[in-house]
């Protein structure tokens, strides 16, 4: 907000006032806290699966399934594989493109490690699979349930809370779709 007004003055000027806040401490440890922030809260996701999972085999839910990714050591094999995803996508999206091309190759990551006790880069290799299969199918979700995500937040905000975990569904119900877990 601080440097929007420079944007009257042209391009120039907004990037050197951007510039200049970037560079101070208080905005780097600003930013710090955002990502140890949203680190700290990815084992939540895994707690959406969980409760996706008992919706489907009609159990009785409870507070504890959303909080299933802390549960003992698996919380840092969740933490380590969304720092991993984390700062490959920071670089990625600055192409867009890559951005985009990351996050689809990475959709079954965190099911795959959840529901069957893959490893990162196993769980990698089954989602390049899937991909080969389905590609459309895939990338047609994944761009649906972006859209709903974030106009949830541009549009209403505090109803982004409501369609947050919209991404988190529809990666379950593709998961459920596309791998097999009765082998």
């Amino acid at each position: 907000m601080e440097t929007s007004k420079y944007l009257k003055d042209g391009m120039q000027a907004y990037a050197a006032q951007y510039t200049k806040m970037v560079s101070t401490p208080e905005f780097q440890n600003f930013s710090l806290m955002i990502v140890g922030t949203m680190i700290f809260l990815y084992p939540l996701n895994i707690g959406f699966y969980q409760i996706y999972r008992k919706i489907d085999l009609k159990e009785k839910l409870e507070l504890g399934d959303l909080l299933v990714g802390y549960n003992g050591l698996n919380f840092f094999k969740y933490i380590g594989y969304y720092i991993f995803w984390f700062f490959i996508y920071i670089n990625a999206a600055q192409t867009i493109i890559l951005g985009i091309v990351w996050v689809i190759a990475t959709v079954f990551v965190a099911p795959l490690m959840f529901f069957t006790n893959k490893r990162i880069f196993e769980s990698i290799s089954l989602n390049f699979k899937a991909l080969r299969m389905y590609f459309l199918e895939i990338t047609v979700c994944v761009i649906v349930a972006f859209l709903f995500k974030y106009l949830g937040f541009a549009l209403f905000f505090i109803g982004g809370l409501f369609t947050f975990p919209f991404w988190n569904a529809m990666i379950y119900s593709l998961y459920k779709t596309v791998f097999s877990e009765k082998s």
